[in-house]
């Protein structure tokens, strides 16, 4: 993985190729041959690829610029698809006071069935949450 300020900088580097060079007037790509002195790489010189014109800084490099593909546009979403009404979703097995979960099961204790969270019942009873109602007594365990 690459860390973050590097990645940048290849992401930079990846998407700035491309080149409109004005010596040819050809669309080319960008080589960027490395300069050494001895072992030592002292910097890069900067050429496109069709005809050999060198750019003196990468600040000269004439770059193609891409404009964003549209394919789709505001007319083309869908309406938002509401699933659930308003008090429907708070309805749900997992939010009543029967609804008991284990490691390997979910059961409803009012009527003695396996159950999915997501399962409702005219019997719904809501469930007090920690902190609602009556003082929470102290668990005897």
């Amino acid at each position: 993985m690459i860390p973050g300020k590097t990645r940048d900088r290849v992401e930079e580097v990846v998407m700035k190729v491309e080149i409109v060079c004005p010596s040819c007037g050809a669309e080319s790509l960008l080589l960027r041959k490395p300069e050494y002195e001895g072992l030592k790489k002292v910097g890069e010189t900067l050429a496109c690829a069709s005809c050999g014109h060198t750019f003196a800084s990468e600040e000269d490099v004439p770059y193609k610029e891409h404009a964003g593909v549209q394919v789709f546009t505001e007319e083309d979403r869908s309406q938002d698809v509401k699933v659930f009404e308003k008090d429907e979703k708070d309805r749900l097995c997992r939010y009543c006071a029967n609804y008991v979960v284990n490691p390997f099961t979910q059961w409803c204790g009012r009527h003695k069935k396996e159950v999915e969270a997501t399962d409702t019942c005219g019997a719904f009873e809501r469930r007090k949450e920690s902190g609602e109602g009556e003082e929470n007594e102290a668990s005897p365990l």
